[in-house]
């Protein structure tokens, strides 16, 4: 009876995260190329003592995405850590020619027709202030959320954490629909600039 007690606490825990992009262990399985305009280069390296992708953007703009189907009212809490070389030069959250960051970490909530699809994008802004959002300067159905912003923690490992079902019922104002994808991307194509920034793991977790 103990070990089957056991073995349902084991599995409940289990459950109560979900492993998008667990990097030092499972590499980039699950994950695919989407490519916008040039391919921006991602590789597995070690770094900081463990496996993490490294990106490098010279005037591209390619991502990489998993594709997943949970529901937001659950797995609400998104957890990562990163890391950037520099902020993008002459980037700038307000135009379509300063649309280019060097990380960002987005999850997509597709709609029952292809133009109802919306996004969260977590960025490392360049100008906008941290805590601030706006709409993407192409799309209002995606919303830039600056989580970090500027070059002073250039560098350094940086762990983040965002809810966020929270996060869309402020943005967007309605209840989100099931995510249907978690995406990385590091790009500057309409700057024509280069960036450089490292991820490590992602997870989705039901508790904080």
């Amino acid at each position: 009876m103990l070990l089957l007690i056991l073995a349902a606490f084991c599995a409940t825990a289990q459950a109560s995260e979900y492993h998008v992009g667990a990097f030092s262990s499972e590499g980039l399985s699950g994950w695919e190329s989407k490519v916008f305009k040039g391919t921006t280069e991602y590789s597995l390296v070690r770094d900081d003592g463990r496996t993490v992708v490294k990106a490098t953007s010279k005037k591209t703009a390619s991502g990489l995405i998993k594709k997943v189907k949970l529901d937001p009212k659950s797995f609400r809490y998104l957890r990562w850590s990163w890391k950037i070389a520099g902020i993008v030069k002459n980037g700038d959250e307000t135009t379509k020619a300063g649309d280019d960051y060097a990380a960002r970490v987005y999850v997509v909530f597709p709609g029952r027709f292809f133009w109802q699809t919306k996004a969260i994008n977590y960025i490392w802004a360049n100008r906008l202030k941290k805590g601030e959002a706006i709409p993407n300067a192409f799309t209002s159905h995606a919303m830039m959320l600056a989580v970090e912003s500027g070059p002073e923690r250039s560098g350094q490992w940086l762990t983040e954490g965002r809810d966020i079902l929270a996060d869309y019922r402020r943005l967007f104002g309605e209840e989100p629909r099931e995510i249907g994808a978690i995406a990385i991307m590091t790009d500057t194509d309409n700057t024509g600039g280069e960036a450089t920034a490292w991820y490590g793991d992602i997870s989705l977790s039901t508790v904080r």
